[in-house]
């Protein structure tokens, strides 16, 4: 409640908001974004070192699928053709596409090879795949 001065000279009520503070703010937020965003990709080739992260447990019955240094797949120690493989993985399944698959690929193998076995895990329809790794000990 405004008191009216002794004057006579009352200004009249503002009520535009100031956004001047406010296109500070996000001009301030958008430099940061422009200085941080190209420090988040990481174009580096790198030689990736073993898995230090703690293990997790392990199912009542995992399924993997094994990729060998002949490039040879395997399903649950089965030896399987690349075409085969849906089927072997449903029999080894029942049928439960959401079921994870444990991938584990000889170290002699390629990158570029061990995503086209996950390329094909995925064309047949089973998109939970998690890689396996030999635990290594900090420091090694």
């Amino acid at each position: 409640m405004a008191f009216p001065s002794e004057s006579g000279d009352d200004l009249p009520v503002n009520h535009e908001i100031n956004v001047t503070p406010f296109i500070d703010v996000i001009l301030v937020l958008l430099i940061v974004f422009m200085i941080a965003a190209p420090l988040a990709t990481v174009d580096v080739p790198v030689d990736l070192p073993k898995s230090t992260a703690v293990p997790q447990p392990r199912p009542d019955k995992p399924i993997f699928v094994t990729l060998k240094a002949d490039r040879s797949l395997a399903v649950s120690d089965l030896p399987v053709a690349r075409e085969a493989v849906g089927g072997a993985l449903d029999a080894a399944s029942g049928h439960d596409r959401e079921q994870r698959l444990f991938l584990r690929a000889d170290s002699n193998v390629s990158y570029g090879e061990v995503m086209e076995v996950m390329n094909l895990l995925r064309a047949t329809g089973y998109v939970k795949v998690a890689l396996v790794a030999l635990e290594s000990r900090q420091g090694t």
